[in-house]
């Protein structure tokens, strides 16, 4: 027999429609307006023809509307595919083939993007949509029926479709409110896109705990700043980024009421670490990804320099091992890090391969390197082996390398993540090239096809690149030859 859960959104509005839901601006909603909304907008959808199983997505910003939306399709069983408005036409189309969407959702300022993608999948501009009546929906949620698909690159070939359940986000809301505690004046900052997990999170936790959210189209570090010290947030997911902003503007303390910065993104520096220790800044490192519905594991602001370094220790529900083929591995001895717990994806959206790979006996085999000390902290030492974080984006090479080799005069492609001051890291591309191409127009070849963010901002010439004896790319040769300067820059 299916588990199930009432409604989230019905019931949430049952128990407190008057209660503030979403802040945004000058604009606020309660419960009871947001999911009013919803039913609205869901009314909308059924009336073309949308019905419960099909899938649709959404290429729009941060705002309420998408909210609205974003729960409008949970109202009718509809499986949303949150798309990144940042990637090009051609990421595009792969994901809404791929997923197999029946219907994409666009801001009005994605039109002409819009046009773009495939014609097999009905498009809705938002300014279409004809709010005009409602009628009642769904009572309950299957814990274990698709709420939500996000894409994530692989290490190889081309992004998968993580299938993210009601029984995820539900059990991510669990954990991160027994590890963080809940406050009757809690008001979560959500400067994240509402298409990454980070984002998405915040939305559902909002429902269930009958939290206010304060969205923000884009991160304003001044604004957020100016709320932080009157006192109208309490908890703020950010990167590093991010964070170094905040500090860089800030003036005041914040008000005693702030008592979470969720920090997710990687491993902060010690002097960042430090210099929020002095501020009093209270910051939760995490680590988590797509496939485990947001953060697995939290290091509280207590450890944050005693173990520098560390992500912390597992959420409640959640199991962590180390392991190096079948033998479970001894504290500080690295291997992959695999997790299990009931916020965990089921797997991969049309793709048993990776599932067979990445899935078994329960355990979600992360394909990330660290290690646990001897009071089970962990340390992640590799996200995802190659894994770049730039800007709070993951950026994996193998995308980018194949794009490079699509081009006529490149012969091979290798690409590592480099230190940047503003970005956290950036990509940088050594090539072998049949025929050497001008950096501009490898820079406008990238651009075309990938988002900005995954555009190297180098082009390196070499004669060979490292390999194994197995042929396989040695990038920690590439890291060394990039540190040590010894390189033709073109």
């Amino acid at each position: 027999m299916a588990t199930t859960l009432p409604n989230w959104l019905k019931q949430r509005a049952f128990l407190t429609p008057d209660r503030e839901a979403i802040r945004f601006e000058k604009e606020s909603y309660t419960f009871g307006q947001l999911y009013e909304a919803a039913k609205k907008y869901a009314h909308y959808f059924a009336s073309i023809g949308l019905q419960k199983g099909d899938f649709a997505a959404v290429l729009l910003k941060n705002k309420p509307t998408t909210i609205f939306i974003i729960h409008a399709f949970q109202q009718l069983g509809v499986p949303t595919v949150l798309l990144n408005h940042r990637l090009t036409a051609q990421e595009l189309n792969f994901q809404l083939k791929d997923s197999h969407a029946k219907l994409l959702v666009c801001d009005d300022e994605f039109d002409s993007l819009s046009l773009q993608l495939p014609n097999d999948c009905q498009k809705v501009l938002l300014h279409q949509i004809d709010l005009t009546s409602t009628s009642s929906f769904r009572s309950e949620y299957d814990l274990d029926e698709i709420c939500t698909i996000m894409y994530t690159s692989g290490t190889t070939g081309n992004p998968k479709g993580v299938k993210q359940s009601y029984g995820n986000h539900w059990w991510s809301a669990m954990g991160s409110s027994l590890n963080l505690g809940l406050y009757e004046q809690d008001i979560w900052l959500c400067a994240v896109p509402l298409f990454h997990i980070s984002g998405y999170s915040i939305l559902m936790r909002s429902v269930i705990y009958g939290m206010t959210v304060h969205l923000f189209e884009h991160f304003n570090e001044q604004k957020i700043n100016e709320l932080l010290v009157k006192g109208e947030g309490t908890i703020i997911s950010v990167v590093s980024t991010m964070l170094q902003r905040l500090l860089h503007d800030q003036t005041e303390p914040y008000h005693s009421r702030f008592r979470c910065m969720l920090l997710g993104g990687g491993p902060a520096p010690k002097p960042l670490l430090e210099q929020c220790r002095d501020k009093g800044i209270p910051v939760f490192q995490t680590y988590g990804m797509t496939e485990t519905a947001s953060q697995i594991v939290t290091l509280p602001p207590e450890y944050s320099l005693e173990k520098l370094g560390s992500a912390g220790k597992p959420l409640f529900p959640v199991q962590i091992m180390i392991m190096e083929g079948e033998a479970i591995l001894s504290p500080h001895k690295a291997g992959e890090i695999i997790v299990k717990g009931p916020n965990v994806t089921s797997g991969y959206l049309h793709r048993e391969d990776a599932n067979r790979e990445s899935f078994k006996d329960g355990w979600f085999h992360t394909g990330d390197i660290g290690y646990l000390d001897e009071e089970g902290f962990l340390f992640v030492l590799d996200r995802r082996s190659d894994l770049i974080i730039s800007g709070g984006e993951n950026v994996y090479p193998a995308e980018i390398e194949a794009t490079l080799l699509s081009h006529p005069q490149v012969e091979e492609a290798g690409v590592i993540g480099v230190k940047d001051e503003k970005w956290g890291e950036v990509p940088v591309a050594f090539l072998v090239a049949k025929q050497r191409a001008e950096k501009e127009e490898l820079s406008h070849f990238c651009r075309e096809r990938l988002a900005k963010f995954k555009t190297p901002k180098e082009f390196i010439y070499v004669e060979e690149l490292p390999r194994n004896a197995s042929k396989k790319l040695l990038r920690r040769e590439l890291r060394a030859i990039f540190l040590k300067g010894e390189r033709n820059e073109h």
